[in-house]
């Protein structure tokens, strides 16, 4: 449980910084300071080692490169949880597996019923889909002991199973023209890296030098860079013993080192170069069009009856329990907090629509729109409502 609640305290911190480099990024986009926020956005940085060539915007390389390491992380945490987590037995993950499908299949469809006739707009439906787990968490934490712990168990687990669909769209859904000889590296990288842990290598610099040749040929090969976070932790050994027979786990002090650094600095500085909109050049019609209300509505509604629906049902099925200590007002309330998407939205939408002007920043500023209203009215209710 400690480990639970470390956990929830870092993520919760990490949220409350994540607004302050939100509303940074705001200030800086819609003041005089615009141009030296432009001008950071793409400072151009370079690699070349030999024939090896990358040259990217920071923009890009925070969004390829760092958060790589965010979904290294993440990850981490799903391999941890499947294996002796929460998400380790079917008891344990029915609710949060039938509530995290409703979660991105409901506000899928809402996106879809505002914009199936646009071809463009079409390859936004997995936008509303995620729930950002350091903000939720995050409001939750300011409820204090009002919200039990079981239903922050519950919103953990079922951001995490949210977390790991948010993988496999991406994987599926926003892979780009491939290079089969950049693929071909990429899979004896993976290889390399399996056959370590087959081998119970525990030195974490030999997963590192080849998870690094790893990712530049994913990047390389038209499959999203961050892919390569996930296959790489899903490497890394869960149990190990040293010379002197003593058991430990690389995988968790990975895990452990890692959360700092992302928690700190990697989000905040992803939610500080992907937040900036411009909101004096959008309008209430613009914001009133089919793409910001398919997102707005499917992170603020669908989100909410996605989650709760499906574990309405799945408690009355008796395929799962309500949370322990829990009531259905409360368990209400934190279906509405996961309509938070920000930054796995906001990673979705750079994928979804490279070209940040196609709908003049209004997918952006709708994701802002619908987290804010999730947070504030899901915040309000589970404080109203009576403490189980």
């Amino acid at each position: 449980m400690n480990f639970i609640e470390d956990f929830i305290k870092k993520e919760s911190s990490s949220g409350i910084l994540l607004i302050i480099t939100t509303v940074l990024a705001l200030i800086l986009s819609n003041t005089l300071m615009s141009p030296l926020y432009q001008s950071f956005l793409h400072i151009p940085v370079e690699i070349r080692i030999g024939a090896l060539h990358l040259d990217k915007s920071l923009y890009h390389w925070v969004n390829d490169g760092l958060m790589a390491i965010f979904f290294l992380l993440i990850g981490l945490e799903v391999k941890r949880e499947l294996m002796e987590g929460h998400l380790s037995s079917v008891r344990q993950v029915a609710l949060p597996g039938i509530a995290a499908v409703g979660g991105m299949a409901i506000p899928a469809v809402v996106y879809m019923a505002f914009n199936a006739d646009n071809p463009i707009a079409v390859s936004g439906w997995a936008i509303p889909t995620a729930t950002d787990i350091a903000f939720a968490l995050g409001i939750l934490s300011l409820l204090g002991k009002r919200v039990p712990v079981s239903l922050k168990i519950f919103l953990m687990a079922l951001a995490i199973i949210d977390d790991l669909g948010a993988i496999v769209i991406i994987a599926i859904f926003y892979t780009k023209q491939l290079s089969m000889l950049s693929i071909g590296i990429a899979a004896i990288a993976l290889l390399f890296l399996v056959a370590l842990n087959m081998f119970r290598v525990t030195k974490k610099a030999a997963y590192f030098i080849i998870g690094a040749v790893l990712w530049v040929s994913v990047l390389k090969s038209g499959v999203h860079a961050t892919l390569a976070g996930v296959a790489l932790a899903f490497t890394i050994p869960l149990r190990a013993e040293d010379k002197e027979g003593r058991k430990f786990s690389p995988l968790k002090e990975l895990e452990h080192s890692l959360h700092f650094w992302v928690a700190f600095f990697i989000l905040p500085l992803f939610a500080f170069v992907n937040a900036g909109v411009d909101v004096t050049k959008i309008s209430f019609d613009q914001m009133a069009g089919p793409v910001p209300m398919g997102i707005m509505l499917g992170l603020f509604v669908g989100k909410q009856v996605g989650v709760f629906g499906f574990s309405w049902v799945a408690i009355k099925l008796k395929l799962a329990k309500l949370p322990e200590g829990s009531n259905w007002l409360q368990l209400y309330g934190v279906s509405i907090l996961t309509g938070i998407g920000f930054t796995m939205s906001l990673f979705i939408v750079s994928l979804a629509f490279e070209d940040d002007s196609v709908f003049f920043y209004t997918d952006k500023l709708a994701i802002l729109v619908g987290s804010f209203f999730s947070g504030v009215v899901g915040y309000l209710l589970l404080k109203a409502g009576k403490k189980a």
